[in-house]
């Protein structure tokens, strides 16, 4: 881990595409920072990105693939009928 002492104004880069601005440090405890990144790289608080995982994977769940293996064997039943 980097640790890093910025001051209001201050960037910290990471590779050519993504900046982290310092913009505001209250009370010495709390900073407000600004990432400007390519839209094509998320970016998320930790409990957010937490909850995404869990999201993730509760999809691929059993229930999803249930649903995935009929679709599959419903479609290839109809795509036979059309051939016919």
């Amino acid at each position: 881990m980097l640790v890093l002492r910025r001051k209001i104004g201050q960037v910290i880069c990471i590779n050519d595409d993504i900046r982290i601005i310092i913009q505001d440090v209250q009370n010495e405890h709390i900073v407000r920072i600004g990432i400007e990144a390519p839209p094509e790289i998320p970016v998320h608080r930790l409990e957010i990105y937490n909850l995404i995982q869990q999201e993730n994977k509760s999809a691929g769940g059993a229930e999803a693939l249930k649903w995935l293996k009929g679709a599959t064997n419903d479609s290839s039943t109809g795509d036979s009928e059309d051939h016919e």
